[in-house]
């Protein structure tokens, strides 16, 4: 099958595309919030024309996996995620995580990937780890202010707000000069809208209010880091630089003036980078 449904122990239906031949290397995809697997289409369309196995999967609530009330953790994420690779056996695994899908792959690789042997390395690409709210000892964090405000936003007009965020700060789109592409706008509301508002709303705090410097510091395979240093959603100096300083075996890669979305604004520069790593 090029796509399915793997039911978790809770009974959560957890949605996946499985496309190219099941004996190449496998590259699993970890989507951001509030989105789908179909944001990786342009990355799952440029492996698969070189050969690859690609996989990616709807985080619970999110997409066309089941519009749950409980279960929005990184912790709960990981483990879907982990569920999906057992059920299609991946091994020698890359795996590749975008935003909150970073902080996904961070708690996968520790908790499920190394220990089962499964995973030969990682990507994270503008990722929430190790923490992005506030606090003493994460001085540099974003005001839990910030965050509030999102959960106020979504669940006063969710539509709208995921409107706002998709024209503006997400893809730079509200920086000068910026091309604006309506296409890719519509399609980010349209990801957003395919889940389910209780998930996306309790999602905000997994992404913002779980520390995972011990998840980076556990990480052992060989791990690419990717930010744009005009990423206005997570700022890459409480981001990648801390991740690569944090991850034994990283290698670190800021791109200038390039903006949280990167991987479709700029697929044409970070797929061939993401090729390299995985080839190397």
């Amino acid at each position: 099958m090029s796509s399915g449904f793997v039911k978790t122990k809770d009974g959560t239906e957890i949605f996946y595309k499985d496309w190219g031949p099941k004996d190449a290397q496998p590259i699993h995809f970890h989507h951001g919030w509030p989105l789908s697997a179909d944001d990786w289409d342009a990355q799952m369309l440029f492996f698969l024309s070189k050969g690859y196995r690609v996989v990616a999967h709807d985080r619970r609530g999110h997409g066309r996996s089941s519009q749950v009330d409980s279960g929005n953790t990184i912790e709960q994420y990981a483990a879907d995620a982990s569920a999906v690779v057992e059920h299609l056996d991946l091994r020698n695994a890359v795996h590749i995580g975008h935003s909150t899908g970073g902080g996904e792959v961070a708690r996968y690789v520790a908790r499920f990937g190394q220990p089962q042997g499964r995973v030969a390395k990682a990507v994270l690409v503008s990722a929430i780890p190790p923490l992005m709210v506030k606090t003493a000892s994460n001085p540099e964090g974003t005001p839990i202010a910030v965050f509030d405000g999102f959960r106020s936003a979504l669940a006063a007009n969710r539509a709208q707000f995921y409107l706002d965020v998709a024209s503006g700060p997400f893809y730079g789109f509200n920086r000068p000069g910026a091309k604006v592409s309506q296409g890719v706008i519509d399609n980010w509301w349209r990801q957003g809208m395919m889940g389910g508002a209780i998930a996306q709303y309790e999602g905000i705090k997994a992404f913002s209010e779980t520390d995972q410097t011990d998840d980076l510091k556990a990480i052992t395979v060989p791990t690419l880091v990717l930010q744009g240093d005009d990423d206005q959603v997570v700022p890459y100096k409480d981001a990648a630089l801390l991740q690569a300083k944090l991850i034994k075996d990283s290698t670190l890669k800021i791109y200038p003036g390039f903006p949280h979305g990167m991987l479709t604004t700029h697929a044409d520069v970070i797929n061939p980078d993401l090729l390299a790593f995985v080839k190397a």
